[in-house]
């Protein structure tokens, strides 16, 4: 197992096996929560690596983040905002094809990245590829090679976790923060379930899983495509320490939390814990709506827009 000093973790899921496995063959919003609690860099290396001044990058492509390749898209133009998408999801199925970014890109300056084991972007099968701040820090090299110096942050599920933790510890490069579909980013690892959704994704014969919540990440991954079972398995597998309410203490960014009146991944309690711990977040409920189909009906979407439109 990899260093605790960070979290990789799945946690909180709460479906039963009907549920699972609905979730399985749903194209939609990533279904995983992995808190890549890390970047605890300190202030001056923060400040050393933002680029004030626009790069001459172009709108989409391939950068190198740390000695991995990252696939990235923009559209628009005005203030921008970066999107971080879910577990075994990527740029296409949860932003495109969802409707975000023709929700977005008429206001502000749009970029999103695939995470790397996800979408277009290197898959390392190594775990230690993932440890600790691996995934945030790629959203803050993105942003250092596109030249972003402060922006909006927008993620969901997986990617709601990767924004709390740049939230906690890079509030001075983000101007708002939106967190989709998210759990308590302050409870502590569930391995076992982690440790279900790996050996899921790794079974030679799917027919062999028992697990459903294993089950249903393999449906997914499968079903979304473009993805490598052993790279996701190596995201499930790390492991570490959840967020600290102290490290929201004197936050003075607008936060927006937003949830699923029937989310069955993650609980009310847990949604909630998140938002009132993180001084001033703004909670939402959509009605009716659970982890998969929260966007459908456009309330979520407009809730996002108020809020953007308010700061």
């Amino acid at each position: 197992m990899p260093s605790t000093d960070y979290p990789y973790r799945i946690q909180g899921l709460r479906v039963n096996r009907r549920e699972a496995l609905r979730y399985a063959f749903v194209a939609g919003v990533g279904l995983v929560a992995i808190p890549l609690i890390g970047c605890g860099e300190d202030e001056e290396k923060a400040k050393a690596t933002s680029t004030p001044v626009a790069t001459a990058a172009p709108p989409s492509g391939f950068f190198d983040s740390d000695g991995v390749k990252i696939h990235y898209e923009t559209w628009g133009e005005g203030h921008p905002i970066v999107l971080v998408h879910g577990f075994s999801s990527n740029i296409e199925d949860n932003w495109v094809s969802k409707g975000t970014v023709d929700l977005l890109e008429s206001t502000r300056w749009v970029v999103a990245l695939d995470l790397r084991g996800h979408g277009q972007s290197d898959k390392p099968h190594d775990a230690a590829a993932y440890e600790g701040d691996t995934m945030p820090q790629d959203v803050l090299n993105l942003m250092d090679y596109l030249g972003i110096e402060k922006a909006d942050l927008f993620g969901y599920s997986m990617g709601a976790f990767v924004c709390a933790a740049l939230l906690a510890r890079h509030r001075d490069r983000f101007t708002s923060v939106i967190l989709g579909g998210v759990g308590d980013v302050f409870a502590g690892l569930n391995s076992e379930t982690n440790r279900a959704i790996a050996e899921a994704l790794l079974a030679e014969d799917p027919s062999t899983i028992t697990n459903p919540i294993g089950l249903a990440f393999r449906g997914y991954a499968e079903a979304v495509g473009n993805n490598d079972l052993e790279a996701l398995a190596a995201v499930a597998g790390n492991s570490s320490a959840p967020i600290t309410r102290d490290e929201y203490a004197g936050l003075d960014i607008p936060v927006l939390v937003v949830r699923g009146e029937v989310d069955t991944v993650f609980t009310e309690a847990e949604t909630t814990a998140t938002a009132d711990g993180i001084p001033g977040a703004k909670l939402i409920i959509i009605p009716g709506r659970g982890h998969v189909d929260i966007g459908e009906g456009g309330v979520f979407g407009q809730e996002v827009v108020a809020f953007l439109g308010a700061q």
